[in-house]
């Protein structure tokens, strides 16, 4: 008979988390988790799992290769790199924790955009067990299993780059070794490139009803290549969750970080794609001044969260002297903390921050603002319509691209 380390209960069966006080069962918690060598075939191919390369509160990431089956349509074609994010064996047991992991998979499948981490596929896993091949339940299906549930995993694009807040830390030594009369942070039109990037990920988020709730630096990838992804639905708000799982209210959890979140989400009241952009004006101010306008490294998490709630940020000219008298009032805007004093949306804000550096318009900028009008119609039913969208997507895919990718790292052998 097993004992729980942490509350000393007595275990009549092997179990992953402790029914009585929610702990971590070391006995089971490594063979139910993904690791280096991990191979899981799904039919259509085989994953195998290379390394591990981040954790959060909700679940664990890998980086992972798709080999399709040689015998299948897809057979000829090179290995896939993939990222499989796997929901912690103490989090799984938490409905509202496995609501947001669901959440995350639904909203990734439903956007489809350029500027946004691909959905590849949510499915659950079983460990194998003493040589005994893991058996495999596909779709949402399988993650209500009774008893001891499979291990939910989402397969979705690896990005091959750097964060945001890499490309920012990077800009900020640069600046501090030219010295005085230099940008604290990156030049305008690098800043723009970057953030109607964002803008129009987060438009197209909007436009389908989806409130992200994470903007900041670390979140937002930026490709060797160029090309901006938004990633981490892990807490986004869905209007309309077809999982059937409910996630906590915004009234009821207010998740985020500080330095970013918007006074609405502070306060834990209703959100809307405002509160986004709010965020993402924090994004734009930091990369811009190389600093957010309410520090971390200065304050606790809950000074940071008042902060957003009741100080004015410091005017933008006084960090960046630079810049165009114009931007302090853009600024004022975005990050007016009643949301009714914003942006409406995040077409309309890009546009004033384009007008106001003084950069000329582009088809790819136009074209993040069409993908946004063709989501609000919902999926495309039609041929015409979805011809379109994917002239859209594919003109946006093309236009941000700066230099060629690098070649990947060899995949692990078959």
């Amino acid at each position: 008979m097993a004992v729980c380390p942490q509350c000393k209960l007595e275990l009549a069966d092997p179990v992953a988390v402790c029914p009585r006080c929610r702990s971590l069962q070391p006995t089971r918690s490594e063979g139910r988790l993904l690791g280096p060598g991990t191979q899981i075939d799904r039919g259509y191919g085989k994953i195998i799992v290379q390394a591990r390369i981040g954790s959060g509160a909700m679940g664990t990431v890998y980086r992972a290769w798709l080999f399709w089956d040689p015998r299948g349509p897809r057979g000829n074609e090179p290995a896939v790199p993939l990222a499989l994010k796997q929901l912690k064996p103490q989090a799984s047991i938490q409905p509202e924790i496995r609501a947001f992991f669901l959440n995350e998979a639904e909203a990734l499948r439903l956007l489809e955009h350029p500027n946004v981490v691909r959905f590849h596929e949510l499915f659950s896993w079983t460990p194998t067990l003493a040589g005994v091949p893991a058996s495999l339940t596909p779709g949402l299906a399988g993650l209500a299993t009774p008893g001891p549930a499979p291990s939910p995993i989402l397969a979705m694009e690896f990005v091959d780059g750097d964060t945001l807040e890499d490309v920012i830390a990077r800009n900020v030594a640069r600046s501090r070794l030219a010295g005085s009369g230099a940008l604290p942070g990156l030049p305008f039109q690098r800043a723009w490139y970057y953030c109607q990037q964002l803008l129009g990920a987060l438009a197209a988020t909007h436009a389908l009803g989806i409130v992200h709730r994470d903007i900041k630096p670390s979140n937002i990838m930026v490709r060797r290549d160029g090309v901006v992804k938004l990633t981490d639905y892990g807490i986004a708000h869905l209007v309309r969750p077809a999982h059937g799982e409910r996630a906590p209210s915004p009234q009821e959890l207010a998740p985020g970080t500080g330095a970013y979140m918007s006074p609405e989400q502070v306060l834990g009241r209703e959100l809307d794609g405002r509160s986004d952009l709010y965020s993402a004006a924090i994004v734009l101010y930091e990369m811009l001044a190389g600093r957010p306008p309410f520090l971390p490294s200065e304050k606790s998490e809950f000074a940071l969260r008042m902060d957003q709630v009741e100080s004015p940020p410091p005017p933008f000219r006084s960090l960046v002297s630079q810049a165009p008298p114009v931007i302090d009032r853009l600024f004022d805007r975005a990050l007016a903390k009643a949301p009714e004093h914003r942006f409406a949306n995040a077409i309309e804000m890009g546009e004033a921050f384009r007008a106001a550096f003084g950069i000329p318009d582009t088809p790819a900028w136009r074209a993040q603002g069409e993908i946004a009008q063709v989501a609000r119609l919902g999926p495309p039913k039609d041929a015409v319509r979805a011809q379109k969208l994917a002239t859209l997507r594919q003109v946006v895919r093309q236009a941000y691209r700066t230099q060629p990718m690098p070649q990947r790292p060899l995949p692990p052998p078959r």
